[in-house]
């Protein structure tokens, strides 16, 4: 075995020097990768292959693992936005190196684009040997960012299976008192991030609504508004071409045909401009005087 097979068959992000050697490299043949851009040393006895993903190497290079949005995104859920690297550290870590140079030490001017954590984890050894385990990573987020976001993050955590809805208490009796009552609004049926984000803006507003509701005829909706408005959070990745957008308008006009009002929320609305989605449900609430309406 050589060191390239050691990446690919023992599935490695990263690999230490003694990984390397027990596979069969020597020394002198890793420092010849190392010089030929064949291997990155990200830092001292741990190597990554050249592509590796930058918050990768960041994390391991400084001396952590990916934490909190960072480790989500990585993990496949849903990261509002995973374009800093957020970095777990344990209590007592030391040698800690700038993340965009491994020789030199770590300090203020040197660490842009990175956000530290020096949270206590619930299982240490949970994750990989680059990234803390995903229970972590969601307690992580949701003192990192807005509740919405992190409720979003865990709602698709638990859709994916990653997650397990017996550990859901235990993420929550790990937050601050006052963001434990978002643990009542879980729920994971939501199958993307942006639905659980629009979930609460409904939920918020105080109508009624079911998600992921069957309606004969045309299929699964992601949310009823007040028995008679159906909502659902477009985003490019899934609504992106004329056959897709044939097969949307399609289902908004059987909607009509079902007796619905349909409205496709977008995903940047959704994120940042959740005011005119609220005002758009609630004209069409306006809109249909056989429903019981709430205009805020």
């Amino acid at each position: 075995m050589t060191w390239i097979e050691a990446f690919r068959d023992g599935d490695l992000r990263v690999a230490t020097t003694a990984q390397l050697l027990a596979a069969g490299a020597t020394s002198k043949s890793l420092h010849a990768a190392v010089d030929n851009q064949y291997l990155v040393r990200a830092r001292r006895g741990q190597y990554v292959l050249p592509g590796t993903d930058r918050h990768i190497l960041e994390a391991v290079r400084l001396g952590g693992r990916l934490g909190c949005i960072a480790a989500l995104a990585d993990g496949g859920v849903f990261a509002f936005d995973a374009s800093t690297t957020h970095i777990h550290l344990p209590p007592h870590a030391t040698r800690l190196r700038s993340p965009h140079d491994r020789f030199q030490p770590l300090n203020r001017a040197n660490r842009k684009g990175v956000q530290l954590h020096w949270d206590r984890l619930t299982d240490i050894t949970g994750g990989s040997e680059y990234a803390v385990g995903l229970p972590d990573a969601l307690i992580q987020s949701f003192r990192c960012q807005e509740p919405r976001f992190a409720l979003a993050s865990l709602d698709n955590a638990l859709h994916l299976g990653l997650v397990r809805p017996w550990q859901v208490p235990g993420i929550f009796a790990e937050l601050p008192e006052r963001l434990r009552y978002l643990e009542q609004l879980v729920d994971g049926r939501s199958e993307a991030g942006q639905e659980t984000v629009l979930r609460l803006l409904i939920h918020q507003a105080g109508w009624a609504f079911e998600i992921q509701v069957e309606i004969g005829g045309v299929g699964r909706v992601d949310i009823v508004v007040e028995g008679c408005v159906a909502v659902e959070a477009d985003s490019r990745a899934f609504h992106d071409g004329w056959d897709k957008h044939v097969r949307d308008r399609t289902r908004d006009r059987d909607l009509a045909i079902a007796g619905y009002s349909s409205y496709r929320a977008l995903y940047r609305d959704i994120m940042y401009h959740p005011e005119l989605v609220v005002a758009a449900i609630a004209g069409l609430l306006a809109a249909n005087n056989h429903c019981r309406t709430f205009i805020v």
